[in-house]
């Protein structure tokens, strides 16, 4: 498991391998600032699912509190290298914001859901 703290502004991208899942587990804002560690996180995730039986990535955003388009640029540009190393990034849990962000831009349809995900053994608060 590996954890990226952002220039000490709490937010924080967990990477995990749990069963046949890579998960990747945001939290805070996502935003210009932030959005290149999540685009490193799922990148990483990427690389584990190459190199192990895994077979999708979940990205868990519970804990997201604030995506603005560079978020979104960095999980559709994570969708397509997903997509080359043939897995897939589903969403986990996306906040009624985030939520709200895929659904006006229309890229909610790019990513399947699985919402009810266990929290993938990460303690429910302070990561």
């Amino acid at each position: 498991m590996t954890e990226r703290d952002d220039h000490g502004n709490g937010t924080q991208h967990v990477v995990e391998i749990v069963g046949r899942v890579v998960a990747v587990r945001p939290t805070g804002e996502i935003d210009i600032d932030t959005a290149p560690s999540l685009s490193h996180a799922l990148a990483e995730a990427i690389s584990f699912v190459s190199a192990s039986r895994a077979d999708r990535i979940v990205t868990d955003c519970s804990r997201v509190t604030f995506c603005d388009s560079s978020g979104l640029n960095a999980l559709l540009a994570a969708r397509l290298t997903a997509a080359e190393a043939n897995t897939a990034i589903h969403l986990a849990n996306p906040a009624p914001q985030l939520q709200r962000l895929l659904q006006i831009t229309g890229a909610e349809s790019l990513f399947p859901r699985e919402d009810d995900l266990p929290a993938f053994g990460l303690p429910s608060a302070g990561v």
